[in-house]
Parts: C-alpha cells; sequence; structure tokens
C-alpha cells in the first residue's frame, strides 16, 4: 500500500463530507418524492382541504 501525505485541514474536510454523505444515506428516498408529489398537488391546487 502506498503511503500520501495531506493537510490535517483536508483530512479534516474530508471527514466533513464522509459524515455528511452518511446523513444523506440515511433519508427515505420514497418519503421525499411523496412529499414533492404532496407539493405539486398543492401547487396545482388539486387539494381543497387538509385535515
Amino acid at each position: 500500500m502506498e503511503m500520501i501525505s495531506i493537510s490535517k485541514a483536508k483530512y479534516e474536510e474530508m471527514v466533513r463530507q464522509i459524515r455528511l454523505l452518511k446523513e444523506i444515506e440515511k433519508i427515505d428516498i420514497n418519503l421525499v418524492r411523496q412529499f414533492k408529489n404532496s407539493l405539486d398537488d398543492v401547487k396545482a391546487g388539486r387539494i381543497l382541504r387538509v385535515a
């Protein structure tokens, strides 16, 4: 295995990005799609009343 050197700032940025990606993986894409479709329905006027 090869060794490389990076700055501490670059390392911390990479760790931060990995944490963000792990959080994104937890998002339920189907739930996001349902929410988007619901907003589209509201925008189009297909929803008259919300309980």
